[in-house]
């Protein structure tokens, strides 16, 4: 017989019993829907985590200063005031990877419009903090070179600090807002960004550096708090981190052996560091997707062997009237198969639905991986062919006498 009456006639000995088949099917359906799902989640998590970094800054590292010990006590990285706005001068100066380069300071302070108020963390930086960080300004304009220079009262808002202190349909730019008590012109807002990994990027307010240095710190000073940095290309990150470490070894008079004074932090190294941590996970949910999958295929062998028991008198009918062995055979391997591909196909498309459920309810991006689809159903496939090829080549064994006198 050929292949399509074969079909036909599992089909035909699988809808006899419809409920024991769509039992049956059930575990390969929510073992192939849990594994579409689970990776498509984790790869809309590796999504997330590039984009959120991506949004921080263009091919962004940074360049922190030391540790300093005061009594035996480590006062962690970035304590120690090791960088001056002269380094940063000479990073973007000297390295020839580096396209723009920033001192970055931060300062806590309470804002205050009329009767409003809004604590926000200060950033002070130089006019090339939106090509760092990619972020342009939707109203009005950023300061300007002359503006870092005269250490001017001039600010920058987030959209989240402009709702909490004027209103979400107010325009504050020309408007004068105090900060610790000093009055700061409104120039500008910043385009609205969202939140990374957990902070509201929006909640901020940019300052030149210099006004931080000589109007909020104690005492004053040259050195800053940070420095970011932003590559020509993302390639080229990991070559900048070296030779920025080298040339501020060499301005700080770093001798061989001697540790730095300084970290260069790169961000695509964070980046690295979570699509490894989320790909492991992504492996880890669909490995335990996956066992459902193995439960599933015990199932259809169970059921199979079921059916061979209870068909016995038919297969040595069948035998009597001329059917072959291998026909038997095919013939059952060929009910496991479609049990297994028609749960497949309904596993992948509940596996596709739940994965856009889970995404819309934690507002979460989901990637259905046409891979992942693949494997899956191919996996289904092979789970139907390696666990009903025993009940197959059992029915296949079955003496045509002994089959004829079972009751």
């Amino acid at each position: 017989m050929n292949l399509w009456a074969i079909l036909k006639i599992a089909i035909r000995a699988l809808t006899r019993n419809k409920m024991r088949s769509a039992l049956t099917m059930l575990g390969i359906i929510i073992g192939v829907g849990a594994v579409i799902a689970m990776v498509s989640i984790g790869q809309g998590a590796q999504s997330m985590i590039q984009t959120q970094i991506s949004s921080m800054g263009s091919n962004m590292l940074f360049v922190q200063p030391g540790n300093v010990r005061t009594g035996g006590a480590s006062q962690g990285l970035g304590a120690a005031a090791t960088l001056t706005e002269d380094d940063v001068i000479a990073i973007e100066r000297e390295v020839p990877t580096v396209s723009a380069a920033s001192p970055s300071m931060r300062a806590s302070a309470q804002l205050v419009f009329g009767n409003q108020n809004w604590s926000v963390q200060l950033q002070g930086t130089n006019e090339k903090f939106p090509r760092i960080r990619n972020w342009s300004v939707v109203n009005g304009e950023f300061f300007t070179n002359a503006d870092v220079r005269s250490a001017a009262r001039v600010i920058v808002l987030g959209k989240t600090v402009v709702d909490k202190l004027f209103g979400a349909s107010t325009d504050p730019v020309g408007e004068t807002i105090r900060v610790r008590n000093m009055p700061f012109r409104v120039i500008g807002v910043l385009e609205a960004k969202g939140s990374t990994l957990g902070q509201d990027q929006d909640d901020t307010a940019i300052i030149p550096f210099t006004t931080v240095q000589k109007k909020m710190q104690a005492r004053g000073g040259t050195s800053i708090g940070q420095a970011m940095i932003s590559a020509v290309s993302p390639d080229a990150t990991t070559l900048v981190q070296k030779q920025v470490g080298e040339l501020l070894r060499q301005r700080h008079r770093i001798a061989e052996g001697e540790p730095d004074d300084f970290t260069v932090r790169n961000l695509a190294d964070v980046a690295a560091a979570g699509v490894q941590l989320t790909t492991i996970m992504t492996l880890l949910l669909g490995s335990i997707a996956g066992i459902s999958l193995i439960v599933g295929g015990i199932g259809i062998m169970n059921i199979m062997l079921v059916s061979v028991t209870e068909r016995t008198r038919e297969i040595g009918i069948r035998m009597a009237v001329g059917a072959r062995p291998n026909y038997i055979r095919l013939q059952f391997l060929a009910e496991s198969v479609v049990l297994s591909l028609a749960g497949g196909a309904l596993g992948m498309l509940g596996g596709g639905l739940a994965a856009a459920g889970i995404a819309w309810y934690l507002n979460w991006p989901s990637l259905v991986s046409g891979l992942a689809v693949a494997i899956a159903f191919g996996f289904s496939t092979a789970i139907g062919v390696f666990f009903g090829y025993y009940p197959a080549h059992k029915a296949a064994a079955l003496d045509p006498i002994e089959a004829l006198r079972y009751e």
